[in-house]
């Protein structure tokens, strides 16, 4: 058995309260995100909009607080006009950035109403990669005016009488990207998010602003890009995305769990070149972060890749539609630790995506919806990291990997819930091959018990959910112990822990 990890928990040991869109997610009209993910005309679980009520259902249990749409890449070629309206009278049209055919029967008429059935708020991209300013506009007169103008009387006579009231918004997507319809420089994005930002601002002031980040931090833009954007459009902004994929190509499962602290050199940098700008300024405005796109990605590529190429303007063909590995719940488990710990800074959080595309929530064409095994520590951290982020004191081992050096063998962070006086300690076990003895001391939360204990275990770090079996979900323990301090349990190999606590 490992060296043993000690936490010490302090009430005003506090980071910062968490944003509940810390618990957000993404819908990009993508493969069969949209057609055959939320909306299926004609299953037996649909509705009279063609909504699936059963993958509304998964996403309530979620708890999903934030939906980012349409996209991603797809904003980057997106005429919103084409999506409202009388659907006999829209445009079909190519998607560019996924090479399939787009239908629009689903547009913001549509996705407005799903998205308030589902209990989340819309975050809703503009397209600055092919259009700009003047569409930005329009779209925000359509969604969030209620004023005698034409877009917005347009809603209106689309059967919309009360705005949607979009209250975040994205200025474009990864603009940096060869990829990407309309690619800018860091110059041209710039001006051309702050004109934007300025004008939208003009329009409703009562919106935030998400203006792109690089694409990721493996760009050779990323840094300066961060720095020149935000040299021009920081005073019109709220906050700056970063977008990160984790990925284990090798079959190396203990350097997976590693390079999740990677997550934490990319947040510092951001957070150190916007604070630069913010110095460089002299301006007493913070500019946060929007971790908008984040998840693990890799097992479909290649075959993602060759339906592109060789089979080209499908409609909602299957696309990035990885199947999740045991380990790649663990890894999104550290991940959302990662940005727990970074709650004063980050305040939004979009798991990439939400339905059949790299997502926690699967479905089969006029069957079952079902839960991947990535859907269970954001389940968790969705259910219970509501509330403080709260700073652990750890003592814990280390370890090095093969490309990482002193890796802690546990990351676990506390949230604090003062309404419910609900406390909740999320944990990992990093370690592939030991167990690690866990010891709360809980003197900051005298006569608070352990009323919950969930985790996920399991020696199969392949292991796979399908519509038929769920190999791997949570299971309630018992076997820790209270002590005159605080608890202690066993944290198995490779393991996704949540403490849960009540005053007694």
């Amino acid at each position: 058995m490992a060296e043993k990890t000690k936490m010490i928990i302090e009430k005003d040991f506090k980071i910062a309260d968490i944003d509940d869109r810390l618990y957000s997610s993404f819908i990009e009209h993508l493969g069969r995100a949209v057609y055959d993910g939320i909306y299926e005309p004609g299953h037996p679980n649909a509705d009279e909009n063609g909504f699936r009520k059963d993958v509304i259902d998964l996403v309530k249990e979620l708890g999903v607080t934030t939906v980012r749409y349409p996209g991603g890449n797809f904003a980057s070629n997106y005429f919103w006009e084409d999506t409202v309206g009388p659907k006999e009278q829209r445009k079909k049209r190519l998607d560019l950035a996924w090479r399939t055919l787009e239908p629009n029967e689903v547009g913001i008429n549509e996705f407005s109403k799903w998205a308030k059935q589902a209990g989340s708020s819309v975050m809703m991209a503009v397209n600055l990669g092919s259009r700009g300013v003047p569409d930005a506009l329009n779209l925000l007169e359509y969604c969030n005016l209620d004023t005698d103008s034409y877009y917005a009387s347009l809603r209106r006579q689309h059967g919309d009488k009360e705005p949607y009231g979009i209250k975040l918004w994205c200025l474009g997507n990864e603009m940096d990207g060869p990829w990407q319809v309309g690619q800018k420089t860091a110059t041209e994005y710039g001006h051309i998010a702050a004109e934007t930002a300025k004008a939208m601002k003009m329009m409703d002031e009562s919106i935030e602003l998400v203006a792109c980040g690089s694409s990721g931090v493996g760009m050779p833009t990323f840094g300066e890009w961060e720095a020149q954007v935000l040299d021009q459009a920081y005073d019109y902004v709220d906050y700056i995305s970063l977008h990160q994929y984790f990925e284990n190509r090798a079959g190396d499962t203990a350097d997976f769990f590693a390079s999740l602290d990677d997550v934490d050199e990319f947040i510092n940098a951001v957070i150190a070149t916007c604070d630069y700008i913010k110095g460089k300024k002299h301006s007493k405005k913070t500019v946060n972060l929007s971790f908008d796109e984040w998840n693990c990605w890799y097992h479909q590529s290649a075959e993602d890749s060759e339906t592109m190429e060789k089979k080209p303007w499908g409609l909602h063909p299957h696309l990035l539609e990885d199947h999740y590995t045991y380990e790649d719940a663990i890894a999104d488990g550290l991940a959302l630790i990662k940005f727990i710990k970074h709650a004063d800074r980050v305040k939004i959080a979009c798991l990439a995506q939400l339905v059949n595309v790299i997502a926690p929530i699967m479905t089969e064409h006029g069957g079952a919806a079902w839960r991947q095994t990535i859907f269970y520590p954001f389940y968790h951290a969705s259910k219970y990291g509501r509330g403080a982020a709260l700073k652990p004191v750890m003592k814990t081992g280390t370890h090095k990997t093969s490309k990482h050096e002193d890796v802690t063998d546990v990351e676990a962070v506390p949230v604090y819930n003062e309404e419910k006086q609900q406390l909740t300690v999320f944990a990992v076990n990093r370690l592939t091959d030991e167990s690690v003895p866990f010891e709360v001391d809980l003197r900051g939360f005298e006569g608070y018990k352990v009323v919950d204990y969930q985790a996920l275990e399991s020696n199969d770090m392949l292991a796979v959910n399908s519509a038929e079996e769920e190999k791997v979900k949570p299971v309630t323990k018992t076997d820790y112990t209270i002590t005159e301090t605080g608890f202690t349990a066993e944290l198995k190999p490779a393991s996704w822990n949540v403490f849960v606590l009540a005053k007694s």
